[in-house]
């Protein structure tokens, strides 16, 4: 079977679906990574192979064009209202019609079996109607937006559909889930449910952690609780580094807490003096870390959300755009998070500091991110979701195609 895996071009929105990939991959499927320059590098980190369609995307820059001058994300454009959440798939409405034609080109001659894309490459959707292959949405986690943005882009995207023959924009064939069910958001559309395998990139084991590596829980130190601070790879470029400043700085003289913040080099002379306890680390796959830990602050990212989980850590959640406050909404509410979604809540470093010191110290937010751990761990694993994927591929397609 071929499957080609599709994603919009943000590195973030492909990682979640490496471990299907690979599962595919161990099956002895063969799997392609058709996608814009910008996934390009997480693709080759997986060790999968991959082709290049259309130009960089940069959504970076996008991003930063929204922004009000020296302005982080949440200060320049508050939370979202349910009723903007279509805003979201409205997004890649431009790049749905850009990319469409060579996406189509492509599919033609490579012929694939079955489609999987994140739920906002839309253009995987169409490629699987005008060909008639199924197609996979596999979602990144919490997922409040993406229903209501698929239906946003319907009508914007009916003419482009109809030139291509198609009635409108189909539906997925399958949605993929890796969220725990009492994680997810209530009432949204039910998914086949995968067990979260955390793919944050490649890596090698920090020196670091050489001598740590084994140990669960305590710090480098003993006697120390070791705090992950990990903003994503975008807080930082989107005018946040006087935050995550001032984040540092609230968790100054917490006692018996060592804090490590994961930062890239050219960020670091920014942020200045540090407390004691803080230590810079450059941006490291989490999951060759978070075992030293106890808890977790970070922007409510889906890649760092759902690693978290999977170690079952309390989280300190401080969203600043799109799906990132439904991670801190669900992670709250069912007791493993404590999360703040306005600028006020988020620049108090009394509250910061009371906060990190309750799920440090409240058995609560510990029981509750353990018990998120075990419902993740009883999922299906990639391998059974792939094998139940297979069967959706067209009867005898392989054998066609051989044949052609």
């Amino acid at each position: 079977m071929r499957v080609l895996m599709m994603a919009t071009p943000v590195s973030t929105h492909f990682a979640p679906l490496v471990p299907l990939a690979w599962a595919f991959r161990a099956a002895g499927h063969e799997v392609l990574v058709a996608g814009q320059p910008d996934i390009l590098p997480m693709a080759h980190s997986a060790g999968l192979s991959a082709v290049s369609i259309a130009d960089r995307f940069g959504v970076e820059k996008h991003m930063l064009n929204r922004l009000a001058e020296g302005k982080r994300s949440l200060e320049s454009v508050p939370r979202p209202k349910p009723d903007e959440y279509g805003d979201f798939g409205l997004v890649w409405v431009g790049q749905t019609r850009y990319v469409l034609p060579m996406y189509l080109r492509f599919a033609r001659g490579y012929r694939p079996d079955l489609i999987v894309s994140d739920p906002f490459e839309y253009s995987a959707l169409m490629v699987g109607g005008v060909l008639d292959v199924p197609v996979v949405h596999h979602r990144w986690g919490v997922d409040a937006l993406t229903e209501t943005a698929r239906a946003a882009v319907r009508e914007p995207l009916r003419e482009l559909c109809a030139e291509h023959g198609l009635d409108g924009l189909p539906d997925p064939t399958v949605l993929v889930d890796p969220c725990p069910p009492s994680l997810q958001v209530p009432g949204v559309e039910r998914g086949l449910p995968m067990r979260c395998v955390p793919f944050n990139g490649g890596a090698v084991l920090p020196p670091w952690r050489h001598d740590e590596v084994g140990r669960i829980g305590p710090g480098a130190m003993p006697g120390t609780r070791r705090v992950v601070v990990s903003m994503g790879g975008r807080t930082l470029l989107l005018n946040g580094v006087p935050f995550l400043r001032r984040i540092l700085r609230a968790f100054d003289g917490l006692p018996e807490v060592e804090v490590l913040a994961t930062v890239e080099e050219r960020y670091r002379a920014e942020l200045g003096e540090l407390p004691a306890n803080t230590r810079l680390i450059d941006p490291t796959p989490l999951d060759l870390i978070l075992e030293s830990c106890a808890a977790v602050v970070h922007h409510g990212g889906a890649g760092t959300a759902m690693t978290a989980t999977a170690f079952g850590l309390p989280q300190l959640v401080l969203p600043q755009m799109a799906d990132q406050f439904g991670h801190g909404d669900r992670l709250a509410a069912v007791g493993a998070a404590i999360a703040f979604d306005t600028v006020a809540e988020q620049d108090d470093p009394d509250l910061l500091r009371d906060s990190m010191a309750a799920l440090l110290s409240e058995p609560g937010h510990r029981k509750a991110a353990t018990e998120l751990r075990a419902e993740m761990q009883g999922m299906p694993t990639p391998g059974a979701v792939a094998r139940e994927l297979a069967r959706l591929a067209r009867p005898g397609a392989a054998e066609t195609r051989e044949a052609a």
